[in-house]
Protein backbone atom coordinates (compact mmCIF):
# COMPACT_ATOMS: atom_id res chain seq x y z
CA UNK A 1 0.00 0.00 0.00
CA UNK A 2 2.88 2.35 0.74
CA UNK A 3 4.20 1.87 -2.78
CA UNK A 4 0.79 2.94 -4.17
CA UNK A 5 0.93 6.11 -2.08
CA UNK A 6 4.44 6.87 -3.33
CA UNK A 7 3.41 6.26 -6.94
CA UNK A 8 0.54 8.74 -6.65
CA UNK A 9 2.85 11.35 -5.09
CA UNK A 10 5.33 10.83 -7.95
CA UNK A 11 2.49 11.15 -10.46
CA UNK A 12 1.37 14.40 -8.78
CA UNK A 13 4.90 15.79 -8.95
CA UNK A 14 5.03 14.81 -12.63
CA UNK A 15 1.79 16.67 -13.35
CA UNK A 16 3.10 19.75 -11.54
CA UNK A 17 6.35 19.73 -13.54
CA UNK A 18 4.45 19.21 -16.80
CA UNK A 19 2.04 22.05 -15.91
CA UNK A 20 4.95 24.40 -15.29
CA UNK A 21 6.72 23.33 -18.46
CA UNK A 22 3.52 23.66 -20.48
CA UNK A 23 2.83 27.14 -19.14
CA UNK A 24 6.38 28.40 -19.71
CA UNK A 25 6.45 26.88 -23.20
CA UNK A 26 3.21 28.64 -24.14
CA UNK A 27 4.48 31.91 -22.71
CA UNK A 28 7.64 31.70 -24.80
CA UNK A 29 6.01 30.38 -27.96
CA UNK A 30 2.68 32.25 -28.08
CA UNK A 31 3.26 35.16 -25.70
CA UNK A 32 0.41 34.15 -23.38
CA UNK A 33 -0.93 31.40 -21.18
CA UNK A 34 -3.10 28.72 -22.76
CA UNK A 35 -5.54 28.37 -19.89
CA UNK A 36 -7.34 25.16 -20.76
CA UNK A 37 -4.25 22.96 -20.76
CA UNK A 38 -2.67 24.70 -17.77
CA UNK A 39 -5.79 24.38 -15.64
CA UNK A 40 -6.29 20.75 -16.70
CA UNK A 41 -2.74 19.86 -15.72
CA UNK A 42 -2.98 21.72 -12.40
CA UNK A 43 -6.24 19.94 -11.59
CA UNK A 44 -4.59 16.65 -12.53
CA UNK A 45 -1.92 17.49 -9.97
CA UNK A 46 -4.60 18.18 -7.35
CA UNK A 47 -6.39 14.93 -8.20
CA UNK A 48 -3.21 12.88 -7.86
CA UNK A 49 -2.42 14.55 -4.53
CA UNK A 50 -5.96 13.89 -3.29
CA UNK A 51 -5.74 10.19 -4.20
CA UNK A 52 -2.28 9.93 -2.61
CA UNK A 53 -3.51 11.60 0.57
CA UNK A 54 -6.54 9.30 0.74
CA UNK A 55 -4.47 6.17 0.18
CA UNK A 56 -2.02 7.39 2.83
CA UNK A 57 -4.87 7.77 5.32
CA UNK A 58 -6.19 4.31 4.47
CA UNK A 59 -2.69 2.89 4.82
CA UNK A 60 -2.35 4.51 8.23
CA UNK A 61 -5.74 3.33 9.49
CA UNK A 62 -5.35 -0.29 8.33
CA UNK A 63 -1.94 -0.75 9.87
CA UNK A 64 0.01 -0.71 6.65
CA UNK A 65 -0.08 -4.21 5.20
CA UNK A 66 -3.19 -5.36 3.39
CA UNK A 67 -3.96 -9.06 3.01
CA UNK A 68 -3.35 -8.69 -0.73
CA UNK A 69 0.21 -7.51 -0.04
CA UNK A 70 1.18 -10.21 2.45
CA UNK A 71 2.76 -13.40 1.13
CA UNK A 72 1.51 -15.41 4.12
CA UNK A 73 -2.13 -14.29 3.91
CA UNK A 74 -4.98 -16.70 3.27
CA UNK A 75 -7.87 -16.09 0.91
CA UNK A 76 -10.19 -15.63 3.89
CA UNK A 77 -8.11 -12.74 5.25
CA UNK A 78 -9.48 -10.38 2.59
CA UNK A 79 -13.10 -9.39 2.05
CA UNK A 80 -15.13 -12.58 2.31
CA UNK A 81 -18.14 -11.52 0.24
CA UNK A 82 -17.74 -9.76 -3.08
CA UNK A 83 -21.27 -10.34 -4.33
CA UNK A 84 -23.08 -12.82 -6.48
CA UNK A 85 -22.83 -12.62 -10.22
CA UNK A 86 -24.73 -14.58 -12.84
CA UNK A 87 -22.47 -15.69 -15.67
CA UNK A 88 -25.49 -16.89 -17.69
CA UNK A 89 -27.45 -13.64 -17.45
CA UNK A 90 -28.36 -11.82 -20.66
CA UNK A 91 -29.71 -8.73 -18.87
CA UNK A 92 -26.38 -6.81 -18.82
CA UNK A 93 -26.29 -7.14 -22.60
CA UNK A 94 -29.84 -5.75 -22.87
CA UNK A 95 -28.86 -2.94 -20.49
CA UNK A 96 -25.87 -2.06 -22.66
CA UNK A 97 -28.11 -2.12 -25.73
CA UNK A 98 -30.47 0.34 -24.04
CA UNK A 99 -27.54 2.68 -23.34
CA UNK A 100 -26.46 2.37 -26.97
CA UNK A 101 -29.97 3.18 -28.23
CA UNK A 102 -30.12 6.18 -25.89
CA UNK A 103 -26.73 7.48 -27.10
CA UNK A 104 -27.72 7.01 -30.72
CA UNK A 105 -30.88 8.94 -29.87
CA UNK A 106 -28.76 11.80 -28.53
CA UNK A 107 -26.62 11.80 -31.66
CA UNK A 108 -29.17 11.11 -34.39
CA UNK A 109 -32.72 11.79 -33.37
CA UNK A 110 -34.66 12.64 -30.25
CA UNK A 111 -37.33 10.05 -31.02
CA UNK A 112 -34.98 7.24 -29.89
CA UNK A 113 -34.57 8.62 -26.35
CA UNK A 114 -37.87 7.23 -24.99
CA UNK A 115 -37.16 3.91 -26.71
CA UNK A 116 -33.79 3.71 -24.92
CA UNK A 117 -35.38 4.61 -21.59
CA UNK A 118 -38.11 1.96 -22.08
CA UNK A 119 -35.54 -0.72 -22.92
CA UNK A 120 -33.54 0.39 -19.88
CA UNK A 121 -36.56 0.02 -17.61
CA UNK A 122 -37.27 -3.49 -18.90
CA UNK A 123 -33.60 -4.48 -18.61
CA UNK A 124 -33.10 -3.19 -15.08
CA UNK A 125 -36.29 -4.83 -13.81
CA UNK A 126 -35.33 -8.08 -15.52
CA UNK A 127 -31.84 -8.02 -14.08
CA UNK A 128 -33.03 -7.27 -10.55
CA UNK A 129 -35.74 -9.93 -10.57
CA UNK A 130 -34.02 -12.67 -12.58
CA UNK A 131 -33.71 -14.89 -9.49
CA UNK A 132 -37.42 -14.65 -8.68
CA UNK A 133 -38.78 -16.59 -11.64
CA UNK A 134 -37.83 -19.30 -14.07
CA UNK A 135 -35.20 -21.98 -13.65
CA UNK A 136 -33.12 -20.07 -11.06
CA UNK A 137 -36.00 -18.96 -8.81
CA UNK A 138 -35.50 -19.17 -5.10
Amino acid sequence: MKSNVNLWYILGAFFLVVAGTYTVWNLLDHGGVEWVGTVALVFSFFMAMMVAWYLGRVNKSTGGVLPEDSLTADIDDGDPELGEFSPWSWWPLVLAFSAAVFMVGLAVGQFLLPVGVAIFAVAIVGWVYEYYRGYFAR
